[in-house]
């Protein structure tokens, strides 16, 4: 039997006959731009995650760019984000003609460190390549679907006067201290890409916020910056919204998100268990639980235990072969390798196994017997 990566056929044959119902509503109504369903589910969204507003878009990348451009980012400002993420984390802000100041993770969590950040912020006026830029904020990622130590990377951009924007794009679902992703910073953005635990069939993202001022621009500049009316534009903005046959689909999928997050607890508990004496295993830090966007493991024979794998016909990825401050894209911005060293570190030894809510057990043995043997 194949075992995937990701097994979003599973999910489809649980929940077709309601899927094929929302679409043909959609289809029925013929609203497919800002439908009700748009509406719906940011209402659900906001009320899942316990924030004010939720404004969908269209894309993780475009929850992220727009409250950069709500917030007026541009030409010499710096925005602190790790090198240990997707593109996405820092295209949005060379985007803008602003400058990504990478920091350092946390070589436990792999989420941005809160001293390196502290430390990075301090030092910005003092290196000739950063003296001319202004802080202005801070961009955590939530890698993996584990929540970033928000009171401490908070209570830093207070101290300096900067907006914290969080990236939880893989981290829907999860929680920090008690509160859920997407509500941790003034601001926070999430993706709904198919493969992240909550996914629609495209492209799709949501941005939170308890700032009525803020969410107000926000949805401005979802529709190219709109005022009043529909050609009234009291901003630059951009097309950025969901489409309501993706909004009708995340509808469905949000009423067994729980259910999904559940049995992803248990997957991984079941990966960790038996998995401890062969690779180093995840850590999830006391006040968080992670929603195991990925399942990423650390060894220092990386190759051989993914051919052992690829041989037995199990698929592994590498999430990050290479940070992003060693990426071509951003040479301009003059890091050489040794710069962040426990990104670098992990980027050699890091690789994912096959991780959702419907991977069996007797596939996790295989697995298991696999990298074991």
């Amino acid at each position: 039997m194949t075992i995937n990566f990701i097994d979003l056929k599973a999910q489809q044959q649980a929940i077709y006959s309601q899927v094929m119902e929302r679409i043909q509503t959609v289809l029925a109504n013929g609203q497919y731009i800002m439908g009700p369903e748009v509406k719906e589910l940011e209402a659900r969204l906001a009320s899942y995650v316990g924030a004010r507003h939720a404004i969908s878009c269209s894309s993780g990348t475009d929850a992220l760019l727009m409250p950069l451009l709500a917030y007026g980012v541009g030409p010499g400002d710096a925005i602190f984000t790790t090198p240990f993420t997707f593109i996405a984390s820092a295209e949005v802000i060379q985007l803008l003609g602003a400058t990504p100041v990478f920091v350092d993770v946390d070589p436990q969590t792999f989420n941005i460190d809160p001293e390196a950040l502290a430390a990075a912020i301090a030092g910005l006026g003092g290196s000739p390549k950063t003296a001319h830029l202004r802080p202005r904020g801070i961009i955590p990622v939530d890698i993996f679907g584990q929540p970033a130590d928000y009171d401490r990377i908070n209570d830093i951009a207070k101290e300096h006067g900067l907006f914290v924007l969080e990236d939880a794009a893989q981290s829907f679902g999860a929680s920090y201290k008690g509160k859920r992703a997407c509500a941790l910073a003034e601001v926070a953005a999430t993706s709904f890409f198919p493969a992240k635990p909550l996914g629609c069939y495209g492209d799709g993202g949501a941005i939170f916020t308890d700032d009525d001022e803020l969410a107000a621009v926000l949805r401005s500049i979802r529709v190219h910056g709109q005022g009043t009316h529909k050609y009234d534009n009291v901003r630059i903005g951009l097309n950025g919204r969901l489409d309501t046959l993706q909004a009708a689909i995340l509808l469905v999928k949000l009423d067994i998100f729980d259910q999904e997050v559940a049995a992803r607890q248990v997957v991984a508990q079941r990966y960790s268990e038996s998995l401890k004496e062969v690779v180093k295993v995840p850590f999830v830090a006391p006040e968080c639980t992670s929603v195991w966007a990925q399942y990423s493991v650390l060894t220092d024979h990386r190759e051989e235990l993914q051919a052992k794998l690829k041989a037995a016909g199990i698929p592994t990825a590498i999430y990050y072969p290479l940070p992003l401050h060693l990426q071509q894209a951003f040479t301009s911005l003059g890091y050489q390798k040794g710069d962040f060293p426990v990104s670098e570190s992990l980027a050699e030894r890091i690789f994912s196994l096959p991780m959702h809510p419907y991977l069996q057990r007797q596939d996790q043995e295989k697995i298991a017997a696999v990298l074991g043997g």
